[in-house]
C-alpha cells in the first residue's frame, strides 16, 4: 500500500475520511494547524485528534503550533471574508507544510480532511493542492470527502466517538460567534 499523510484540521473531520482511505493508502494523520486561535482551542481539537487516531489504530504527526508564521503567511488579507484569499492562503501554508512532511518522511502521496466541510471551497482546496504538488515534488490526493453525505457521516462517527464539535474554523477571524 502506498504511505499516505493526512493533513487533518480536526477529529471529527479526519474520521471518515480515514474510514474512506484506510483500505488502500498507509495513513498517518499530520495534525498541522497553528491558524487555531486561541492556544487552548488548538489543544482541545489536538486531543480529539489524538483520540480519533488512536479509535482507528493509525499513527499522529503532531505539527508545531507556528501560528506567528501563520499570521506572517496571511498578512494583510485580515479583512478578507470568510472563504476568500485568506483561506485560499491558508490552505497553501498548511498544505505547504504538509507536503514538506511527507516529502521528508517518504511518503508516497498527501491528502487533506478540508474537503469534509461543506463550509469549504473543495475546488480552492484541490487547486492549492495541486499547486503544492508541483512545487514540493510529491503527489497530492485531490478529493471531495464530502461527496457520499461525507459530511454527515463524520457527524454520526463523532458522536459514536463523543468527539467535541467546534462552531467555527479556528483562526480568530472565522471566530463568528465572538462577533454576535
Amino acid at each position: 500500500m502506498e504511505k499516505l499523510l493526512l493533513h487533518s484540521c480536526c477529529g471529527p473531520c479526519s474520521t471518515v475520511v480515514i474510514e474512506r482511505l484506510k483500505n488502500n493508502f498507509d495513513v498517518t494523520v499530520f495534525y498541522y494547524n497553528p491558524n487555531i486561535e486561541p492556544f487552548e482551542e488548538y489543544e482541545k481539537r489536538k486531543a480529539e485528534q489524538k483520540k480519533v487516531c488512536q479509535s482507528d489504530n493509525v499513527p499522529i504527526i503532531d505539527g508545531d503550533y507556528e501560528n506567528e508564521k501563520w499570521h506572517q503567511c496571511v498578512a494583510g488579507l485580515e479583512g478578507e471574508p470568510e472563504g476568500g484569499k485568506r483561506c485560499e492562503k491558508c490552505f497553501y501554508c498548511r498544505l505547504k507544510e504538509t507536503a514538506l512532511k511527507a516529502k521528508e518522511m517518504k511518503f508516497d502521496v498527501f491528502a487533506t480532511t478540508l474537503s469534509v466541510s461543506p463550509h469549504k471551497n473543495t475546488e480552492v482546496i484541490n487547486k492549492v493542492g495541486q499547486q503544492v504538488s508541483q512545487e514540493v515534488g510529491i503527489e497530492f490526493l485531490p478529493e471531495s470527502f464530502k461527496k457520499k453525505d461525507g459530511y454527515l457521516r463524520s457527524i454520526q462517527i463523532s458522536k459514536d466517538l463523543n468527539l467535541y464539535r467546534q462552531n467555527y474554523c479556528g483562526c480568530d477571524f472565522s471566530n463568528w460567534h465572538k462577533k454576535i
